[in-house]
């Protein structure tokens, strides 16, 4: 028997991604275990998240100015775009310090079973920003899986008319796994090996 507001941040936790039912219900725990303040704190953290963050106009990176810090950055070469699935795929290459070019993320990958097409992922803006002449390569880095293969090959498919070199992350990268878990060895020798598709 569990109090309700106890089991209501329980339930709500569930709702995170990777989150089951015992690690929701530890975090709750530990929740009710620090003191007011850090509860406080987190709560707020949460609410500004929500409030301030939101995506570049250029590249769909979660930020709180736009373009984000990454468009802006001049030391970045403008001429190089590294295409993710999500945002958070981004800090997982960033981590190797090899890539110096810009991003755009996808936001999803195809995927027909669960009623996801080329519509529901911004291609469209990746084709635009290629169109704009200034753009040498793109890699493309979605997850290797069904689905992000499925997206690999449609982007390359969009991009082939436009003659810019598309290639692909090397499959160093474990073949039903997600970018944000590789390590960084794993995620710079993919980038090292990335091939043309």
């Amino acid at each position: 028997m569990t109090a309700p507001p106890l089991a209501n941040l329980i339930n709500e936790f569930t709702k995170l991604p990777g989150v089951g039912g015992k690690s929701a219900a530890r975090l709750a725990y530990a929740i009710l275990k620090r003191p007011a303040a850090e509860a406080e704190a987190l709560a707020a953290a949460i609410l500004e998240v929500k409030a301030k963050i939101f995506r570049c106009s250029t590249c769909n990176n979660m930020t709180d100015v736009d373009p984000c810090a990454i468009c802006t950055d001049a030391r970045r070469d403008p001429s190089l775009i590294c295409v993710v699935e999500e945002a958070f795929n981004i800090p997982t290459i960033e981590q190797t310090r090899d890539y110096k070019g810009m991003f755009h993320v996808l936001l999803g990958a195809l995927s027909p079973l669960k009623g996801v097409g080329p519509q529901d992922i911004d291609v469209a803006g990746l084709v635009r920003r290629v169109r704009s002449g200034s753009i040498r390569e793109v890699i493309i880095a979605t997850n290797p899986n069904v689905e992000g293969e499925a997206t690999a090959l449609y982007i390359a498919q969009q991009l082939r008319p436009l003659g810019v070199r598309t290639t692909r992350l090397a499959f160093g990268l474990p073949v039903g796994g997600d970018l944000e878990y590789a390590d960084q060895v794993t995620m710079a020798k993919a980038l090292e090996g990335r091939r043309e598709i």
